[in-house]
């Protein structure tokens, strides 16, 4: 079984159209939660389909992602992040947000 992962997607992207490029790819696959930082569910494939198309896009010598494997979505809830100040948009409570 190809379980679903939770994970965090952070990029330093050094060319503001490559950044554009970076950004649009990672919209489509998570929720922005800061301006370069996002949080993705994906499985095996979509992971690998993912790295695939952002390692086509960026500068290998000037530019950096990053993958954090927050864990399986299964249990998850044991495991969660907690924010502090300004909740993320994919959340509508005041104070602290758990996602």
């Amino acid at each position: 079984m190809n379980a679903r992962h939770a994970y965090l997607l952070a990029y330093d992207i050094c060319d503001s159209g490559r950044w554009r490029r970076v950004h649009d790819i990672a919209q489509g696959h998570g929720t922005r939660l800061q301006y370069s930082v996002f949080r993705c569910e994906l499985d095996r494939m979509e992971l690998e389909r993912l790295r695939n198309r952002l390692t086509e896009e960026i500068h290998h010598g000037e530019d950096r992602v990053m993958f954090f494997d927050l864990g399986p979505l299964d249990g998850l809830e044991s495991r969660r992040t907690i924010f502090l100040g300004k909740p993320p948009s994919a959340t509508s409570s005041s104070g602290p947000a758990i996602l």
